[in-house]
């Protein structure tokens, strides 16, 4: 192995732990977003000590949302973090479309709206068509016309099975305005082959859950992206915490209740968002539960899921109660 690519990009995404953010509607027939309540639920993360926020993602319902409503919540998102006096906190916007036309307008209305890096799985409608040579295009033209930095997420789940392989991530890495990859395919050896190439201030390494967000650090990782961040941000984050400060006992100990916390959010993303408002909502005044619902077509949570959800989330609920949050941070709604 050669020496490690280590010179820093312009705008590097700060390493820790981030909370892909659930998206609130309200109990109407056509669910428009509730920006008030996710105005109070950003705050509260971030109060909770969650080093950075990723709006319109998968978590977020990307899929389902117009033009108007991604740069509303961002828009929404950044206002939260300036009067929480936090104006250059991180704020990461997903940007993904099918073309890479639509791409990058969507990259540009982020920037306008106020997110500082975009997040951007790759295309997938008619995937035996996209050749390797068409993907890594696309992220280079996307990337090209980009007001800000680009993180590359990988998630086939959601990409009809679109896979980027270590090689086509460490080509994507060369590009300047390419700056980070969130890996949700749970592929510790490609993290790892990344990691062995590149240090972070040029390409930053993110797993895509906190089940294995030790491992990825002892992998040479930045941080992760988790959704369990909605339902536990101060435990989440502070495995992180606990690791940047050398106190690897208590970063396991807390690991091995967030991975069985976890398991609840690998179900669906209808159980995230009921833990959601079962562990955060109800605590911080968001107390109808169908403000949580996903978005039609998606039905909601049987009770049996919903009961199951709770229970198996259950073993963070001390721990996270124990935990302190930012230090400094004012109250939301009665809760710091």
């Amino acid at each position: 192995m050669g020496a490690k690519i280590a010179d820093a990009k312009a705008k590097p995404l700060p390493p820790g732990v981030y909370t892909p953010v659930i998206t609130l509607y309200d109990d109407t027939p056509a669910q428009p977003v509730n920006l008030d309540a996710m105005y109070t639920h950003c705050q509260y993360l971030v109060n909770s000590g969650m080093h950075g926020l990723v709006y319109l993602g998968t978590n977020g319902e990307l899929a389902l949302l117009t033009h108007q409503e991604r740069q509303n919540i961002i828009r929404t998102a950044r206002k939260a973090v300036t009067d929480l006096g936090l104006p250059d906190y991180p704020i990461v916007a997903g940007i993904s479309a099918q073309s890479t036309f639509e791409t990058i307008q969507f990259a540009k209305e982020a920037a306008e709206a106020g997110a500082g890096w975009g997040l951007l799985l790759p295309p997938s409608y008619w995937a035996k068509a996209l050749t390797s040579d068409a993907l890594i295009a696309y992220y280079r033209d996307v990337a090209d016309a980009s007001p800000i930095p680009v993180v590359v997420y990988n998630f086939p789940g959601v990409t009809s099975g679109v896979d980027l392989d270590s090689d086509q991530l460490a080509c994507l890495a060369s590009h300047p305005n390419i700056v980070a990859t969130k890996l949700t395919c749970g592929n510790v050896g490609k993290l790892t082959r990344l990691t062995s190439k590149f240090e972070p201030p040029y390409f930053g390494v993110y797993g895509g859950s906190s089940d294995y967000l030790l491992p990825t650090l002892h992998a040479g990782g930045n941080g992760c992206v988790t959704g369990l961040g909605n339902c536990f941000p101060k435990s989440t984050a502070k495995i992180y915490d606990y690791w940047a400060a050398g106190k690897l006992n208590e970063a396991r100990e807390l690991q091995d209740l967030v991975a069985n916390a976890e398991w609840a959010c690998k179900k669906s993303l209808s159980c995230t968002k009921y833990g959601a408002w079962w562990y955060v909502g109800r605590q911080i005044g968001l107390n109808d539960e169908k403000m949580f619902k996903m978005r039609k077509p998606y039905v909601e949570l049987k009770d049996d899921l919903k009961k199951w959800s709770i229970e198996t989330m259950k073993v963070l609920e001390d721990m996270e109660k124990s935990l302190p949050g930012r230090k400094g941070a004012a109250a939301v709604n009665g809760t710091s």
